[in-house]
């Protein structure tokens, strides 16, 4: 492993910032998990919305979210690295972080029952378990687990005829008790409902759905990008880029045009259905995600030190952790019901422009923090206990 101690990227930070915009405006975009379509709309404003809907939801919906993860493992790396460098033992560390990132979960889990945090928790240990193997081998095993094989298998056996463990709404039966609760319920009740069945709600969609798999690849993904300095500025970094560009744009075609035709061959087979509308999207947005993402970089580096415009989301990327339990404690406050309501009245416009409005807010405290110190609070706390006790603070 290199002994160069890597710094702050700010390319990374700046990509993790779109991530986290793009974040926000799905989150607005689904109310924080009240999806509610507005009655009573204008014709004019229901065609606006389907088309800001479905243009925002093709370009960010699960690409957001990968990419994020993407560099959750990229972090790992980096953070190891420069441990190894000083010689300091990381991997048990690193179990210790991922248990604080379980806490601040679990206070992120007070107030929004979609909390992505537990999961990075429990596959951030798998990060480390695996964090030995070589490059080629952490390669195939991150290939493996973002095709979703459990979901390949499902669907053998379900044109075998081949019984298999039956899953995928389970999540359903406790978002019916949420949502009353996110509609009408008092700031205490929300709370309550989420330390209960709110948590089960949120993470038993995430497992039904393939993110524990999505997680674990990315994350490998992540790490490797690390191990072959592809955030950096070098020729060969580049290539690599270009060639990604390329590959991904290219499986990407035929894998949409399947998500859009296997829906009529699988002629409403929901026993089929289910498993391909999680391993096919899965793929589709990782795709998607690798394109966006290497031309985000190349155009960074093609301007040298990024353009104005990508150089905007820095301080947003580097507070991350803060300003992504603080969009969830504004978001509920502006959708719920014990705040403003304004999931009965808001559709993918409204809530587009009310997305700008939380991180024009979120970008402005991010660069007041920063100009008076090096790191968020969260990161700050968060760093401050990872280290506790070992003499590097």
């Amino acid at each position: 492993m290199d002994q160069k101690k890597i710094g702050r990227i700010e390319v990374v930070d700046a990509l993790r910032g779109v991530a986290l915009f793009a974040i926000v405006i799905l989150h607005c975009f689904e109310h924080y998990n009240l999806y509610c379509i507005p009655e009573g709309t204008p014709q004019w404003l229901k065609a606006l919305d389907k088309g800001v809907w479905d243009t925002t939801w093709f370009l960010m919906a699960g690409k957001a979210f990968s990419t994020f993860s993407l560099l959750f493992g990229l972090s790992f790396y980096i953070q190891y690295c420069n441990a190894a460098r000083k010689g300091i033992p990381f991997k048990g560390r690193f179990v210790w972080r991922m248990f604080l990132l379980f806490l601040f979960s679990q206070f992120h889990s007070l107030f929004y029952n979609g909390d992505i945090l537990l999961l990075y928790a429990v596959m951030g240990v798998f990060l480390v378990a695996v964090s030995g193997f070589s490059t080629r081998t952490v390669l195939v095993i991150a290939s493996v687990m973002i095709i979703q094989p459990v979901e390949w298998i499902r669907v053998i056996c379900t044109l075998c005829d081949i019984p298999f463990l039956e899953y995928g709404n389970n999540w359903l039966k406790y978002a019916v008790l949420a949502k009353p609760v996110m509609e009408s319920g008092s700031f205490l009740e929300v709370v309550q409902s989420n330390i209960t069945y709110g948590q089960l709600y949120g993470n038993l969609w995430q497992i039904e759905n393939g993110r524990i798999f999505q997680i674990g690849g990315l994350f490998l993904f992540g790490m490797v990008a690390g191990r072959l300095s592809l955030f950096q500025n070098t020729r060969e970094s580049m290539m690599v880029w270009k060639k990604i560009s390329l590959w991904s744009a290219v499986l990407f075609i035929p894998l949409n045009l399947l998500r859009m035709v296997y829906p009529g061959i699988a002629k409403g087979d929901k026993a089929l259905l289910m498993p391909l509308d999680i391993a096919v999207p899965s793929i589709c947005n990782f795709l998607l995600m690798c394109f966006l993402v290497s031309c985000f970089v190349l155009l960074w580096y093609d301007k040298g030190n990024g353009y104005k415009f990508q150089r905007l989301f820095i301080p947003f990327g580097k507070m991350s952790l803060t300003n992504y339990i603080a969009q969830s404690v504004i978001g509920v406050s502006v959708f719920y019901g014990f705040g403003l309501n304004l999931y009965k009245s808001t559709g993918a416009t409204a809530c587009l422009l009310i997305a700008v409005v939380i991180f024009a807010i979120l970008l402005a405290f991010s660069r007041f923090w920063l100009s008076c110190h090096r790191q968020g609070p969260l990161e700050w706390i968060w760093k401050k206990l990872t280290w506790i006790n070992s003499g590097k603070q």
